[in-house]
């Protein structure tokens, strides 16, 4: 499982602001792609292509394309997101590939709920009990706030449980014998997103509690006794996780008044700038550059990110990038209601209307196309593999 262990490895090493993590897991990302195709090559076997890929394909082009006719006011920033986009391009094949066999798809989904149970615990521990700025109780960070395990920022933990979550309660609703264990993960998973006081993310886990079990049972993977006790034993559990890491941050940070004003400047500012350059935007990566010239004011506090990637793929962008991901987003919808577990990887893309989980960290991107990557191999019908034989495409 060499791909789950180059993702995991860009989780855990977020919090390094040094350009050497990242390169280890673009340069380990490029090699597993390498590989990869080299493998097929020696095979006789044709590359295969999905829809998703193509629009990937497109998203990385459209930072060539602005930085070859200049229209990127800081060309190295947008050559860097076109690298941050090939590589999403390449952890979604990647995915892709290895989930075309039922077997190892489900392995490597049972490795991301291994691995995020751990997490979870850790990031439980380490916000109440390291020290703020301090990254596993020994590294410093240059937040200077309270971290969840690896990472430095709230939202963006809460983004990775997002797209995790379901899965966690999907293995407990299909395996009823083992449907304590993944219960109490996701339950874990939950509750730390609450000890995180991440407002956003604690909603759509609430949402994704409740949903997920409904769309089960829609689907008639079970009967309504049993859609009643998955939602009784999901709340119970929540309630006592909840109960024990304590939920007085959340509430506190409910509590404050116009939460989202800050969110909504930016957001006018970015559809201004979307105004001034409609068809090519500023260029992929340079939000922050751009961004001054059009602030609706200025308290001297830099401002990273739009905390909304739509407006902020737009503004970059313009409408062609926003189509582009537009696109991505509407074609994940019915697979993600087809297989169930992949309702976080649509959770992911409606927290990106508050806030930026596809923005800075660009491993933690590469973790969510890499998920979207095992959804389209799960909905087969559009991948097109000539050589591949037709036990492949068999439902599972």
């Amino acid at each position: 499982m060499f791909l789950a262990a180059v993702v995991f490895f860009g989780i855990l090493t977020l919090w390094v602001e040094a350009r050497w993590a990242l390169t280890i897991f673009q340069v380990a990302l490029l090699a597993l792609a390498a590989a990869s195709v080299v493998k097929r090559l020696r095979s006789g076997l044709p590359i295969g292509h999905h829809p998703l890929g193509l629009l990937l394909a497109g998203a990385a082009a459209w930072g060539l394309i602005q930085a070859a006719f200049g229209q990127t006011v800081y060309q190295l920033r947008t050559f860097e997101t076109t690298l941050d986009w090939t590589v999403n391009l390449l952890a979604f094949s990647l995915a892709l590939e290895l989930g075309r066999q039922a077997k190892e798809r489900d392995r490597f989904l049972e490795c991301v709920l291994v691995f995020g149970a751990v997490l979870s615990l850790c990031a439980i521990f380490t916000i109440l009990t390291s020290p703020a700025g301090k990254v596993f109780w020994l590294f410093d960070s240059s937040a200077g706030v309270a971290t969840l395990g690896p990472f430095v920022y709230k939202n963006q933990y809460a983004a990775f449980v997002e797209a995790v979550l379901p899965v966690a309660m999907f293995r407990a609703i299909r395996n009823r014998r083992r449907w304590l264990p993944y219960t109490l993960i996701a339950a874990l998973l939950f509750g730390s997103v609450v000890a995180s006081g991440s407002r956003g993310g604690a909603a759509l886990c609430f949402l994704e509690t409740l949903i997920v079990p409904v769309i089960a049972y829609a689907q008639k993977r079970f009967d309504s006794a049993g859609l009643a006790r998955v939602l009784i034993g999901n709340l119970s559990l929540v309630a006592v996780l909840i109960a024990i890491v304590g939920w007085q941050t959340l509430w506190l940070r409910f509590e404050e008044p116009h939460p989202y004003a800050l969110r909504r400047d930016l957001a006018q500012s970015s559809l201004q700038m979307l105004h001034h350059r409609p068809w090519t935007g500023f260029g992929l990566g340079t939000w922050s550059n751009a961004y001054p010239g059009y602030a609706l004011f200025d308290d001297g506090t830099f401002v990273n990110q739009a905390h909304n990637d739509w407006v902020q793929w737009a503004a970059e962008g313009g409408i062609p990038f926003l189509m582009i991901m537009l696109a991505t987003a509407a074609w994940t919808i019915r697979p993600a209601i087809r297989s169930v577990w992949g309702i976080g990887i649509l959770a992911v893309f409606l927290h990106a209307v508050v806030d930026y989980p596809f923005q800075q960290r660009p491993a933690l991107a590469a973790f969510i196309f890499t998920f979207l990557g095992l959804l389209a191999a799960e909905d087969r019908s559009q991948f097109v593999d000539p050589q591949a034989p037709p036990e492949i495409y068999s439902r599972s």
